[in-house]
């Protein structure tokens, strides 16, 4: 047996898997963005249990796929738990075409949470479920792929699980969830590193990393943890430290470290789990920010730039008198790009999280009260004569209210006159729409997931794909800035990807998440779909997984020089199968029957729930 049993009393499936529980409510599809109706399904007890000695089928569940109730399940088969792990690498079977013989060796990494259900009651939120990575790794001599799956050993995941018993109890809150039991108010356990945001293998190490922490280091063949890879330590510069905002902000920072960093045992700097690889100069981009600045109207960004053997090359910090949450970020030749997402402190919701009658994010909430977006151009050489042409204290407007996501890509276009033309390629969304509570519509009161809170009406509130254009004089002072949609696709949409090796560069070619809405009652989300923009020619490709079908994050492996030569890799999800896949496609043949190359089926035992963001790892 290759993988790791898992204590249950029950020799079958659970129940739930089989037949949704009944529900009492309207479609989904009459909701409207301002009330979107609840759905009283709970999250099934979807633990797969691995049965020695039983082959495990497919099982049909008798519902309408247009039915609410079978949109609640489906939905929740994307973050069922899966408590197995893998000793040894599994050799995967291509139910469906076959792998190319010009496929590249290499290994794609996937990391997202694991688990969302310990074993007394509790649920968490999926940005706090456990990391567990998983690896498929190409091999082109053999023509195989072999797929790895563990936990990441993180210091809460090793406090959470019990090895003897084979059992959870959740004890850290997390930033998004409540739990069941256990001490409520006082319980300072908040931050849990669980390093399921993003994987990146740089410098032969292999990191995870999450949004609050310094990443976990992994040993790629055998997916065991080596411990955290101090990436923020030593990161405060005295680049660019000027005093905004008056001395009180100063003073509240200093009295606010010592709850945060003592008691809250928060890291003094929070790196984004968001990465950038500047293909021309083959380095590493990485951000980190201050952690009391969440509670601050003022924010702290360091960033650092690291060389092919992980040698830190560059590092700046700019201070910005503005109250933001940064996910992702942009790059060019000569800036970084920050989109502000502006928060506000939540006074009510601050007491609610600190009694731990809500959850920890419940002391912010967004704030809408500017009608457009603020971009800081941030000089990336500030020794260069370029840098001290505009103030970058100033932001630029886009003429919308716009909630950043992810980032494609971005980059600039440098005129014979001096001018200079800036294109940002990302996701975004509405203010309205993005509640910190209901991300992914889990609701920490019920502990249920609710898919009517991803699929609410609203043209362009949910996330759509957009392109940002910016256009700076000789002296970098804007002339124009603007936003729309990228070729008029106004579908939910997200995960924008394109090849790595155009990252920072001018590129023809983008790859997204979307969804065609033919699923009456899960419309927006998840997505069903991959969609293929040629920038060039204007035009707009699909390749759609098929009825009851979702996909997870597209990622491009390159195959030689020209942009178009490779293939992509995407995660499937059929729920009426119960089955994952990961699928490869063709990306010159997206739009016709032969985009689809071969579908990898993982074994039914070892199905895991939803991921958030790979690597592609060349050998």
């Amino acid at each position: 047996m290759q993988a790791k049993p898992i204590h249950s009393p029950s020799p079958y499936i659970i129940p739930p898997l089989l037949r949704p529980p009944p529900v009492h409510q309207a479609s989904l599809s009459s909701q409207t963005i301002t009330k979107p109706k609840l759905v009283s399904t709970p999250i099934p007890n979807t633990d797969v249990v691995v049965v020695p000695g039983r082959i495990l089928q497919p099982v049909q569940p008798f519902m309408d796929h247009d039915d609410s109730v079978a949109a609640s399940w489906d939905y929740n088969f994307l973050f069922m738990s899966q408590r197995s792990e893998t000793t040894q690498p599994i050799k995967l079977r291509a139910v469906e075409g076959a792998i190319p013989t010009d496929f590249p060796s290499g290994a794609y990494y996937l990391t997202g949470p694991g688990i969302f259900k310990d074993d007394h009651g509790s649920t968490v939120h999926p940005l706090d479920g456990h990391g567990y990575l998983r690896s498929f790794t190409f091999n082109n001599a053999t023509k195989e792929v072999k797929y790895m799956a563990k936990y990441i050993k993180t210091e809460a995941q090793v406090e959470e699980y019990d090895r003897k018993t084979d059992s959870w109890r959740f004890t850290h809150r997390g930033p998004f969830s409540v739990l069941k039991g256990g001490k409520k108010i006082g319980n300072t356990k908040v931050m849990k590193n669980v390093a399921n945001t993003s994987v990146l293998m740089w410098g032969n190490k292999l990191l995870c990393m999450w949004e609050g922490g310094n990443p976990y280091e992994i040993e790629s063949s055998t997916l065991d943890t080596v411990g955290k890879f101090a990436m923020t330590d030593g990161c405060v510069s005295a680049d660019h430290r000027e005093s905004h905002g008056g001395d009180f902000w100063e003073v509240a920072a200093k009295l606010l470290k010592p709850i945060l960093y003592g008691i809250f045992k928060m890291p003094p700097k929070r790196l984004l789990s968001h990465y950038k690889l500047d293909s021309s100069r083959n380095r590493l981009l990485t951000v980190s920010c201050n952690a009391e600045d969440m509670l601050l109207p003022r924010s702290n960004f360091t960033f650092t730039e690291y060389d092919s053997n992980f040698k830190m090359v560059e590092k700046q910090e700019f201070k910005i008198p503005d109250h933001m949450m940064i996910h992702d970020w942009a790059f060019t030749n000569t800036h970084y790009i920050v989109f502000a997402n502006r928060i506000k402190l939540d006074v009510l919701g601050s007491v609610e999280a600190v009694c731990g009658a809500s959850p920890m994010i419940s002391a912010l909430t967004v704030n809408p009260s500017k009608s457009t977006s603020p971009i800081y151009l941030l000089p990336r050489f500030p020794n260069k004569s370029e840098s001290k042409k505009r103030d970058w204290r100033i932001p630029l407007e886009i003429p919308s209210q716009l909630w950043l996501l992810h980032v494609g890509n971005a980059f600039e276009v440098k005129q014979a006159h001096g001018n200079l033309d800036i294109q940002i390629l990302a996701s975004a969304c509405s203010y309205q729409w993005f509640n910190f509570r209901k991300l992914f519509g889990y609701n920490w009161q019920t502990r249920h997931l609710d898919p009517s809170i991803m699929n609410v009406k609203g043209e362009n509130a949910l996330p759509h794909l957009v392109q940002v254009s910016i256009k700076l004089d000789s002296d970098y002072n804007c002339q124009e800035c603007d936003v729309k949609p990228i070729h008029k696709w106004k579908k939910s949409a997200d995960f924008p990807a394109i090849n790595p090796a155009f990252s920072g560069k001018q590129n023809r070619y983008l790859y997204s998440a979307t969804t065609l809405g033919s699923r009456k009652s899960l419309p927006s989300f998840p997505f069903d779909t991959v969609v293929k923009f040629d920038l060039a020619t204007n035009s707009v490709q699909t390749w759609t997984a098929g009825n009851r079908r979702f996909i997870g994050e597209p990622i491009f492996v390159p195959k030689g020089d020209d942009e178009n030569d490779g293939y992509l890799l995407v995660v499937e999800y059929a729920t009426s199968m119960q089955r994952c896949c990961l699928v490869i496609l063709n990306p010159k043949e997206i739009g016709t029957k032969k985009a689809l190359v071969a579908r990898l089926e993982i074994p039914m035992h070892l199905n895991f729930p939803l991921g958030f963001h790979g690597f592609w790892a060349a050998s």
